[in-house]
C-alpha cells in the first residue's frame, strides 16, 4: 500500500538481508539502476511500463531463483501495484512463476505477511505487521497443470494475505497516556525540526502530485538529509561561538524530540 516504505519497514524485521523485486521504470536513470541494485532491488516489469521490456522479466525471475537457491530471502509484492488502500487488489503471477520455477529447491517456503498502516501521508504513523507461519512450496502447487498452479497459488495466497490485514487502532489507555506523555516534548521536536520538514514536504507534494509515492518520497528525502540539516544547525552555532555544551546539548535534543513528535502523532486516532 505505500511503496518502498513498505519494503523498508519489511527488511528491518529479518535478521538476513532481503531481495526484492521493485517496479522496472525506476531503474531507466543509471545512477538510480546503480544505487538500487546496492539496495538489493530487482526489476521487474509491467505491461504498461513498455511490452518490449517484459522479456527482462526473465532474468528478474532467474535472479530470483539464484538467491533462493541460496538459501536467501525474496520480497514480492504480489498486487504488482501500488494504491493507498487496505482491499487487497487482484494479484500477478511473478510470484506463483518464481515458486514454480524454485518447486525442486530443498525446504523452500512462502511466507504471507500483511501490512497496514492508520495513515498514509502523516510523518507519525502505527503499523501494523501480520506475519503468518512459512507454508511449504509444494503445497501451494499440487497440480500437474501450470495454469491450475498459477490459480491455486494465488488464490491460496489471497486468503492468507487478507487475514492478516488489520488496520492499527488507537483506542486503549496505553494509547491516551502516551499521547499525553509525548505532547510537550513533542511540540518541540515539531517546532525544531519545522524549517527542514516543511520546505521538504512542500517540495516533495509539488514534485508527486497526482501519485501515491508522496509518503515514500518525503521520508527518503527525510532520511538523507536530515543529517546535513543537524551539521547545518551545529555550524550556526559554532560561527556565534556558542558554547561546546550547548552545541551538544543541541544536537543531543533534535533527535530525542523528534521520536516524541513522531511518536505523539503516531499515537493521534486513525486517519485524522
Amino acid at each position: 500500500p505505500n511503496s518502498f516504505l513498505d519494503a523498508i519497514i519489511i527488511g528491518v524485521q529479518f535478521n538476513h538481508p532481503i531481495h526484492f523485486l521493485a517496479r522496472g521504470d525506476a531503474f531507466n536513470k543509471p545512477l538510480f539502476r546503480k544505487i538500487f541494485r546496492l539496495l538489493n532491488m530487482i526489476p521487474i516489469y509491467r505491461l504498461s511500463e513498455g511490452k518490449e521490456n517484459l522479456i527482462m522479466n526473465e532474468e528478474a525471475f532467474k535472479y530470483s531463483k539464484e538467491i533462493l537457491s541460496a538459501n536467501g530471502i525474496v520480497l514480492i509484492f504480489i498486487e504488482g501495484v501500488c494504491v493507498h488502500k487496505h482491499e487487497l487488489q487482484p494479484f500477478k503471477k511473478g510470484a506463483a512463476r518464481i515458486a514454480k520455477e524454485s518447486k525442486m529447491l530443498t525446504d523452500l517456503k512462502v511466507m504471507p505477511l500483511g501490512i497496514a498502516y492508520n495513515s498514509f501521508e502523516r510523518v507519525g504513523k502505527a503499523v501494523n505487521i501480520i506475519i503468518g507461519e512459512p507454508i511449504p512450496v509444494n503445497n501451494l502447487l499440487p497440480f500437474e497443470e501450470e495454469a491450475k498452479n498459477l490459480l491455486h497459488f494465488n488464490e491460496r495466497i489471497f486468503e492468507e494475505i487478507a487475514r492478516r490485514i488489520a488496520i492499527p487502532e488507537n483506542n486503549s489507555e496505553s494509547n491516551k497516556i502516551k499521547k499525553h506523555f509525548f505532547f510537550l516534548p513533542g511540540i518541540v521536536g515539531f517546532l525544531l525540526h519545522l524549517p527542514l520538514y516543511s520546505l521538504l514536504r512542500n517540495a516533495v507534494r509539488n514534485k508527486t502530485r497526482g501519485t501515491v509515492f508522496f509518503d515514500s518520497v518525503l521520508f527518503g528525502a527525510l532520511l538523507l538529509l536530515y543529517p546535513l540539516y543537524l551539521l547545518t544547525v551545529v555550524g550556526l552555532l559554532l560561527v556565534i561561538n556558542a558554547p561546546l555544551f550547548f552545541i551538544f546539548f543541541i544536537l543531543l535534543i533534535h533527535p530525542l524530540t523528534a521520536r516524541c513528535a513522531v511518536s505523539w502523532r503516531a499515537e493521534i486516532p486513525p486517519y485524522s
